[in-house]
């Protein structure tokens, strides 16, 4: 059954390919610096946490394909 009047779920990437992260924007927080994250050969995007310098980022959500 369909339902006619939802918005579409985005696609969850099947990591065909290792990404190669470009940060797009970065938001200092009180849990550490959030990055927004786009896959350079792909376009696919995330969000992670970078809760500091030393440690490296944690993806904080899956990663999404573009539409096509």
């Amino acid at each position: 059954m369909t339902a006619l009047h939802t918005a579409p779920l985005p696609r969850i990437a099947l990591d065909a390919h290792e990404h190669g992260w470009d940060v797009e924007s970065r938001h200092p927080t009180s849990e550490g610096t959030i990055l927004y994250v786009v896959c350079a050969g792909c376009g696919a995007r995330r969000i992670d946490l970078s809760p500091s310098a030393q440690l490296p980022p944690i993806a904080m959500t899956v990663t999404v394909q573009p539409r096509t």
